[in-house]
């Protein structure tokens, strides 16, 4: 009996060593007989080799990967209580890899390895309690399960123990607890948690506000290559936030997370070829950078790409091509490209001309305060183009962008108030909005404005220059 274990665990120490070492699906000889000495002694019953042999099926080594045999060797193991059996039976559950993807059968086998005291099974029972999968959803079972695990010194547990003290879930909200577990989970290289453990640091949350310290353990996070963490990363160089501005080093940071098909990455580096920051201005750069994060979807990608289109820059100008990608984004909601989309129609460049639609995207740029869509919908409402002329609705709108600082709405806000149209007859209105609208540099305001002030007494353009002024200071260069 003693010979017997003395093989058995030899054999254990290098399966378990082979299974970690290699990552191709080459079978190599050592291999395969890793796996027939493995499959020879879990045929005999022991709940280890049968664990190990499941290792073996899901990760192919040694055999064909197959996930359905690993689940009939872990269960083996699993329904004689080995606790990584249990586990590993209950992320196939989880994932639905060799079986049926069932949320309430991973909860049986994590808890079975759980209640063994199995910490990252701990932690998987905390997560689906969390997350109210295959259990009803329990913040106060949820930290629980993961400071058992935590205790234990599971970085993924120590970091979800971290963000339900920073969210107060299941747990009063303690900034300093959440910083210390956080800094747990960093220490042991957890890069979530070296991310979140900067962003404390960052605002001051638990610990004392520290740039340098925020950014050290935000590189700490996209060193380990972490795509969305070096985005951030990049953004902070761009901005100066923290570390000293510096585009070459954010483009460094952008193209990392780039090249792994991050979107916004991929966006930002457009970006930065677009406008020559960190690295030389090339509009075809940009293009493909557009693209390949247009492609995935991003709104703000899609926008841009079709900004080159209209423009031809990069790319050969094309007008349907532009429209194409300005509605994926305005689908989307982005603003800018409802009111890009808007101008297109009104135009009839890349679509027939078409006012009832042009107002129906600019009423949806307008709704998210884009201050050139509030003025184009008030320009439809005050000239009849596209929907019933309406005086008030055009005041309105002009107002509101005229209220973000756009000269174009300020000068018709004040052509309304001297034309009286929408509003009552007011040159002292008129004179103040259209003084704003010339202080930027509107032609048509400023002609207006002396042309209202031939009719006005001296004590009226004394008001209306007060009255310029507060204006000035509220709704100055567009904001």
């Amino acid at each position: 009996m003693f010979r017997f274990l003395l093989i058995f665990l030899i054999l254990f120490t290098h399966s378990a060593y082979a299974i970690d070492s290699y990552s191709d699906k080459i079978i190599t000889d050592s291999q395969a007989k890793i796996f027939k000495d493995t499959k020879k002694i879990a045929e005999q019953g022991l709940a280890a080799a049968q664990h190990n042999l499941g290792v073996l099926y899901e990760n192919g080594r040694g055999v064909p990967e197959d996930n359905a045999e690993a689940v009939r060797w872990y269960r083996m193991a699993a329904e004689q209580g080995f606790a990584s059996a249990q586990h590993n039976l209950g992320v196939m559950y989880t994932d639905g890899n060799g079986v049926l993807e069932d949320d309430a059968e991973a909860v049986r086998w994590y808890r079975k390895a759980a209640e063994q005291g199995f910490a990252q099974a701990q932690h998987n029972l905390g997560v689906m309690y969390a997350n109210g999968e295959g259990v009803p959803e329990d913040d106060a079972d949820a930290v629980r399960w993961y400071r058992k695990s935590a205790e234990q010194g599971n970085a993924d547990a120590q970091f979800g123990l971290g963000v339900r003290y920073d969210n107060g879930k299941g747990v009063p909200e303690d900034d300093a607890e959440a910083v210390r577990w956080y800094r747990m989970a960093a220490e042991q290289g957890n890069a979530p948690a070296q991310y979140f453990l900067g962003d404390m640091y960052a605002n001051g949350k638990g610990v004392p506000e520290n740039d340098a310290e925020a950014v050290r353990w935000y590189r700490k996070a996209a060193e380990q290559g972490n795509a969305g963490i070096q985005t951030n990363l990049g953004i902070m160089y761009a901005n100066g936030e923290g570390v000293p501005e510096d585009d070459a080093e954010a483009v460094r940071w952008y193209r990392m997370a780039a090249e792994q098909g991050n979107a916004p990455a991929q966006y930002f580096l457009g970006n930065m070829y677009a406008n020559g920051e960190g690295v030389p201005e090339d509009d075809a750069e940009a293009v493909r950078w557009y693209r390949k994060a247009a492609e995935q979807g991003d709104a703000d990608a899609q926008f841009s790409l079709g900004v080159r289109y209209a423009k031809g820059e990069g790319v050969p100008e094309d007008d349907a091509e532009a429209v194409r990608w300005y509605r994926k984004a305005a689908e989307q909601g982005h603003a800018s490209a409802q009111f890009n989309l808007g101008v297109r129609y009104t135009n009839g460049e890349g679509v027939p001309e078409d006012d009832v639609e042009a107002v129906r995207w600019y009423r949806k740029a307008a709704k998210q305060g884009n201050a050139s869509g509030q003025f184009n919908l008030g320009f439809m409402y005050a000239n009849g183009e596209g929907v019933p002329e309406d005086d008030a609705e055009a005041v309105r709108w002009y107002r509101m962008a005229a209220e973000q600082g756009n000269a174009l709405a300020q000068s018709g806000l004040g052509i309304m108030y001297d034309s009286g149209e929408g509003v009552p007859e007011d040159d002292v209105q008129a004179y103040a909005w259209l003084s704003i609208a010339a202080a930027q540099g509107n032609e048509v305001a400023k002609t207006l404005k002396e042309s209202i002030a031939n009719d006005m007494t001296n004590a009226q353009i004394a008001e209306a220059q007060k009255l310029s002024r507060k204006y000035w200071e509220a709704y100055g260069p567009a904001r």
